[in-house]
C-alpha cells in the first residue's frame, strides 16, 4: 500500500525533470499532459497532470493498494463510518484500468484503488459497477 499524490503542474517536462532528481526515481509513465512516478522511498505514487491555469495545486489524493478486495474493504469501512462514497467501480482513468472508490473530504477528494492494467485513455469512464454484497464480512 502507498499514498498517491496527484498534482497539477504548469510544465510537465520541467516537473518530470525535477521529480526524477528529487526522488532519484525515473518516471514510470508519460502520456500527453500526464506522467506518474512509482517512488520506492518514501512509498509514493506521484501523479502529474499538466494544467496551464492550475499549476501548483492539488488534484486529488489517493491510496494505491495491491488487490481489489482491499478497495472493497476500504469502501465498506468508510461507508460504515458514515462517509459517502461513489461505491466500487471498475474504471478506465488516467491511462490505467482500475478498481476504485472515491470519497470527498472537506477540502480534497480521495481515491482508493488498485491498478489492474494499462490503458490509452485519460478521461474517466466507468466500465462496471462492482457488486460488493457479501464481500469482506
Amino acid at each position: 500500500m502507498r499514498l498517491q499524490l496527484a498534482m497539477n503542474v504548469t510544465n510537465l517536462n520541467e516537473s518530470i525533470d525535477f521529480y526524477t532528481k528529487m526522488f532519484d526515481t525515473p518516471v514510470s509513465k508519460v502520456r500527453p499532459g500526464y506522467a506518474n512516478f512509482e517512488v520506492a522511498n518514501p512509498p509514493l505514487k506521484l501523479v502529474l497532470f499538466e494544467t496551464a491555469d492550475a499549476g501548483g495545486t492539488l488534484n486529488h489524493l489517493g491510496v494505491e493498494v495491491e488487490q481489489a478486495e482491499q478497495v472493497t474493504a476500504a469502501e465498506q469501512r468508510i461507508a460504515t463510518a458514515g462517509l459517502e462514497t461513489t461505491g466500487v467501480d471498475d474504471t478506465i482513468c488516467c491511462f490505467a484500468h482500475k478498481t476504485e472508490t472515491w470519497v470527498e473530504g472537506p477540502d480534497n477528494k480521495w481515491e482508493w484503488y488498485v491498478k489492474t492494467g494499462d490503458a490509452e485513455q485519460l478521461e474517466n469512464e466507468v466500465v462496471a459497477k462492482v457488486d460488493v454484497a457479501g464481500c469482506c464480512s
